[in-house]
């Protein structure tokens, strides 16, 4: 039940009217008609710009067109009463018993209240993370994960059919320095001393690798020439790192459909296959690229290379494949596994990125673009980056980590679900302050705490009921006498509730899962009102002393509310709290 979508269907119906009764001329487009709440709550309960939209292809003043659908609505028993606003608008209050029929659509529908067929099955790619496979997760990488995990979710509640996806970056040089590294640490298990040069990873994390290498093949390559180990190694670190980083995604509640391989697309004529896609569509050429804007760089000088004819899709300049010695560029072996994407019939292209890679957006878009001939969307988030901080200072670095804080040294501090709220609680392209000391604080200012509390507090009401021997399981509230819902303060609620389905679907088509945070804030103050307002309004105490059905009817009103926030903290990727500790 999405009662937004309800109202404006009634509003197209009284403009069909006016159109038979000669008030409108047939055929208006009304594709921008909307129902909304009004920015003022004390303007009604929704609000329709239709006067507004229609009037000058209607040649009709907009307030005479809000006046006759005004009228119109009125024949709508859910709708109480409809005043034009301003130059047109129409601010629409609907009756009690609409918002009492939503409670009992939440009650009868359960987790699947708000649920939206929007999507209508298209296949959606969601990648994110895809960290080089080093070392630990960072604090941005926690970032990237919680936001691409949670909007996964968010457009699966919507009606796509998604896949979660993690690209290894194990194709690069950073590959041979991990392995550098990592038999370091083999010759330091050996009693070896060692010493790190720069640009090598000197984080305690590969220890225990060092450690099970040695265990594995014992002093074999000790004191061997790098050609000796190089290769092999290179798989063995690479492996040992994902399984730490799998380990890392696992603590913060994320698990990937699918893990693909950057390394896979060299020597097996993939890269040569996407790269032929395009040279087939007059795309590839041979030619020297301009020198770059600004400070020219030391070491530019110009030579020819095979380029990408990138500014046919859209980016600013043409991008090369392939070096004037014949190697691939980084952004090879990303086209094609965006082509390998594409392959796999996906419907839609997500990449979740850090905010580090916003000069890579157009050059990818311009592949996906090129290589699906404009079928294939693809969409880039940007996530910005986190700052850290814990009394009143910046969170310093993890010794494990070596130069920075790890994703398992946020979760082990304050759990998986603070952490994964918290980041939700700003738009990924905003920056992020994360305050170690306020997000553990029991207060109102702390939307974890708020949001999960007004979930606890109903558990605890339902836990009361039970001993009172009131039957407040689902069904019993889902056939309560709801019509006993009347007070202003209950109704408000309701009304609160009522928002979910537009929230969500609204947020999917904006793939902004940050917009359930902030919602499920909202509708835990309307719990905690309602609640704090019995303290001085007994009849508005959800358990009434002798009156089962009364009881019923209020306690159904906040179980609605928690099967919304439960929904909600679904998406997030967080544990409703039953009670709080």
């Amino acid at each position: 039940m999405n009662l937004f979508t309800d109202i404006r269907a009634a509003v197209l119906e009284a403009l069909t009217a006016l159109e038979g009764a000669g008030l409108l001329p047939a055929g208006l487009d009304r594709a921008n008609v909307t129902v909304e709440p009004p920015r003022d709550p004390a303007h009604g309960d929704m609000a329709t710009n239709a006067a507004m939209v229609l009037a000058k292809p209607a040649g009709l003043r907009p307030r005479e067109i809000a006046d006759a659908l005004a009228a119109e609505l009125m024949r709508d028993a859910r709708i109480d009463t409809a005043e034009v606003a301003g130059p047109g608008f129409l601010n629409l209050r609907l009756a009690p018993s609409c918002w009492q029929d939503v409670v009992r659509a939440v009650m009868d529908q359960g987790a699947g209240f708000g649920r939206s067929q929007m999507g209508q099955g298209r296949r959606v790619n969601v990648e994110y993370v895809s960290a080089n496979p080093t070392g630990p997760l960072h604090v941005g990488h926690t970032r990237g994960a919680v936001f691409g995990d949670a909007l996964a979710s968010l457009l699966d509640f919507t009606g796509h059919d998604v896949t979660r996806e993690y690209y290894i970056n194990d194709g690069g040089g950073q590959v041979d320095t991990l392995a550098r590294s990592v038999y370091l640490r083999y010759l330091e298990a050996h009693g070896r001393a060692v010493d790190f040069p720069d640009g090598t990873y000197p984080g305690d994390y590969l220890i225990e690798v060092g450690e099970a290498l040695k265990q594995k093949i014992g002093d074999i390559w000790v004191g061997q020439p790098e050609d000796v180990w190089l290769a092999e190694l290179r798989d063995y670190a690479t492996d040992a790192m994902m399984d730490l980083i799998r380990a890392d995604l696992k603590s913060l509640g994320v698990e990937m459909d699918r893990f693909s391989s950057e390394k896979s697309f060299y020597g097996t004529g993939l890269i040569e296959k996407a790269i032929a896609s395009l040279d087939a569509k007059g795309l590839i050429y041979e030619g020297v690229l301009e020198p770059p804007k600004g400070k020219m760089p030391d070491d530019w000088e110009p030579r020819e290379q095979t380029l990408f004819r990138s500014t046919a899709h859209g980016d600013d300049v043409d991008r090369p494949v392939k070096k004037s010695d014949g190697s691939w560029t980084y952004f090879a072996p990303d086209i094609a596994y965006h082509y390998d994407k594409i392959t796999r019939g996906f419907d839609l292209l997500i990449d979740v990125f850090g905010a580090d890679h916003g000069g890579y957006v157009k050059r990818m878009k311009a592949a996906v673009s090129a290589l699906s001939d404009g079928k294939v969307p693809l969409e880039i988030k940007l996530t910005q980056l986190v700052k850290l901080w814990k009394n009143g200072e910046p969170f310093k670095m993890s010794k494990r980590a070596g130069t920075f804080v790890t994703l398992r040294d946020v979760v082990d501090l304050v759990g998986a679900d603070v952490t994964r709220f918290v980041m939700l609680t700003r738009k990924n392209d905003a920056p992020l302050d994360f305050d170690f000391d306020k997000v553990l604080e029991q207060s109102k200012d702390n939307p974890v705490f708020y949001v999960q509390y007004a979930h606890a507090r109903v558990c605890s009401v339902l836990r009361k009921a039970a001993d009172a021997g009131i039957d407040a399981s689902d069904a019993a509230l889902g056939a309560a006498d709801l019509s006993l819902l009347s007070h202003e303060a209950e109704l408000t609620l309701a009304r609160k509730i009522a928002e979910w389905p537009r929230l969500v679907e609204l947020a999917g088509r904006t793939n902004e899962p940050h917009r359930v945070a902030f919602y499920l804030y909202d509708l835990a103050s309307e719990v905690h009102a309602l609640w704090n307002r019995g303290h001085d309004a007994p009849e508005l105490r959800f358990l009434q002393e002798g009156d089962a059905a009364t009881s019923q009817a209020k306690i159904a009103l906040v179980r609605a509310a928690t099967v919304v926030i439960s929904a909600g903290l679904g998406i997030l990727g967080v544990t409703p709290a039953e009670e709080m500790r």
